[in-house]
């Protein structure tokens, strides 16, 4: 009896210790994140206004890509895989090297100089994961361990970027294998993320938060309308990753040197935007999500972006996919809005968060961002949008090394990568 009981106290004790070291080693990863992800955010507001000021500046996208290019080359890193490897290490144990931070750092502040179109969470994601895994190589963790560290990194990144901490929370643990969430990373990802949102808010980073003033009374015609959107969003989420996977590929079948590659790419950039006539699809387009939510947006403002973003990172230019996910999806919504004359704002703010979870798989995150970004009063529209986005998306994805676990359709085994 002594034995047992000596055995159950020395068991709580080893959850004790661990749970202390979870709880410290969550802060100093959301402390030392925050603090390079609220760099990262002025940094890109910096060249973003610069940008903004100096048009001109698009016509040397072409040399910023030989410059992303060189960097990498330079790190000894040109098969660098992205997003990809940050997931891939988590679930396959493969090397994710602290360069990765400082490369994907400069070379996305590089592309949003230039005019690139791209996104800053995916490269968030990137920065934090690496941060993340490096500071669990320095204390020794064993594989295990250092993978909770790379999500605690990741959840870290997404909210000092991006302001929503509950999303960036569930985020990681999410995205990584749809249909098995890693509990484990529970508390570490919650509290990481919850100090890297708070030194980036005492530093003044703003939250991309927007007003929904009026959402109509949710009916059975309205439930209807905002189905048939769900719809729409997840087969244009469907294209929206082949667009990008499919445009990669053509650029290294055509340009086999990635400094040509790199170079043509930016200079069909800068053709289009001159063919367009103004910049509104470079960058991030935060701008015109901000029209959206007003209820103006050009028909072919979602099929725009689209282009930019493909032609952008398919080059080997650096940035995320998310936020000019969030632009195409405001985009769609918004034009269905005006088209059905159903509160566009509130078709902008379902079309922001469907799209969302079907280029990612990720219900829960989707309908977390929906609440922050919008607040609960639309809290039907929400649900229903993103339930039907995640089951009609199919097994598509915007990161190839996220594997989906169980099926979306049967309560069946299947495993498979993301198309």
């Amino acid at each position: 009896m002594n034995d047992m009981i000596k055995h159950k106290i020395q068991h709580n004790a080893r959850r004790a210790v661990t749970s202390v070291k979870w709880v410290v080693f969550a802060i100093l990863v959301g402390v030392v994140v925050g603090i390079c992800g609220t760099a990262f955010y002025f940094g890109l507001s910096f060249v973003t206004l610069l940008r903004t000021q100096n048009p001109w500046l698009i016509f040397l996208l072409p040399v910023g890509g030989l410059a992303i290019v060189g960097l990498y080359h330079l790190f000894k890193d040109e098969d660098d895989s992205g997003t990809n490897l940050v997931i891939s290490a988590i679930h396959s144990g493969d090397k994710l090297p602290f360069r990765m931070a400082p490369l994907i750092f400069i070379s996305t502040l590089i592309t949003h100089l230039f005019g690139g179109s791209a996104g800053r969470e995916g490269a968030a994601l990137q920065l934090g994961g690496s941060l993340g895994n490096s500071i669990g190589r320095l204390f020794r963790f064993d594989e295990k361990d250092k993978h909770v560290m790379i999500m605690c990194g990741m959840s870290a990144a997404f909210s000092a970027l991006f302001g929503t901490p509950m999303a960036a929370a569930i985020f990681s643990m999410e995205m990584v294998s749809v249909g098995v969430m890693y509990y484990i990373a529970l508390v570490p990802c919650v509290i990481s993320s919850l100090v890297a949102h708070g030194i980036a808010y005492s530093f003044g980073v703003s939250n991309d938060l927007f007003l929904i003033e009026a959402i109509p009374k949710f009916t059975i015609l309205s439930a209807v309308k905002i189905t048939f959107l769900a719809v729409l969003c997840a087969l244009v989420s469907i294209l929206f990753c082949i667009t990008l996977h499919k445009t990669e590929e053509l650029y290294k079948h055509f340009f086999k040197n990635p400094y040509l590659r790199a170079f043509v790419g930016g200079c069909i950039i800068i053709v289009l935007t001159l063919l367009v006539g103004n910049q509104n699809y470079n960058g991030t387009g935060i701008t015109m999500i901000e029209h959206c939510i007003a209820g103006t947006v050009h028909p072919e403002a979602f099929i725009l972006k689209i282009v930019f973003t493909a032609l952008t990172l398919g080059a080997g230019y650096k940035g995320g996919e998310i936020v000019p996910s969030f632009f195409t999806g405001a985009a769609l919504g918004c034009l269905f809005g005006n088209l059905l004359g159903f509160s566009p704002t509130l078709c902008t703010a379902v079309g922001m968060t469907s799209l969302f979870c079907g280029v990612t798989n990720c219900p829960i995150t989707s309908l977390l961002i929906s609440f922050e970004l919008f607040g609960y009063d639309g809290m039907p529209y929400f649900l229903l949008a993103t339930a039907f986005s995640y089951m009609l998306s199919g097994y598509f994805g915007l990161y190839r090394s996220q594997r989906i676990v169980y099926s979306k359709y049967k309560t069946s085994y299947i495993n498979k990568s993301t198309h």
